[in-house]
C-alpha cells in the first residue's frame, strides 16, 4: 500500500499516481480511469473501451440510390457555386 497526498492545482484536486505503481498496473500517462465510490473510499480502474459497431460498405451505402443521390446534388448545389475564395484549390 502506498499513501498519497492531495493537492490543489487551479480548481481541481490532485493526486499522483507514482511512477513504481504506473510500471505495476501497465497503466500509461493519459490513460482514461473510472472511478467508483464504495464504503467511504474509492477505487480506480482501466475504462473499459467502448465497443462501437462496425459496419459493412452495403451498411454505409443503403439508401444510396441513383435518385437519392441526384436529390442531395440538387439539395446541396448552392455550395458550389461561386469562385474560390482564399487559398482554396478550384
Amino acid at each position: 500500500m502506498m499513501t498519497v497526498h492531495i493537492r490543489r492545482q487551479g480548481g481541481a484536486a490532485i493526486i499522483t499516481i507514482p511512477a513504481e505503481m504506473l510500471k505495476r498496473l501497465d497503466l500509461a500517462i493519459g490513460t482514461p480511469l473510472e472511478l467508483r465510490v464504495a464504503d467511504g473510499g474509492f477505487t480506480a480502474q482501466p475504462a473499459r473501451p467502448v465497443s462501437r459497431r462496425r459496419y459493412t460498405l452495403a451498411e454505409l451505402l443503403r439508401g444510396a440510390t441513383p435518385a437519392a443521390m441526384a436529390a442531395l446534388h440538387a439539395d446541396t448545389a448552392w455550395a458550389r457555386e461561386g469562385d474560390p475564395v482564399g487559398r482554396e484549390q478550384a
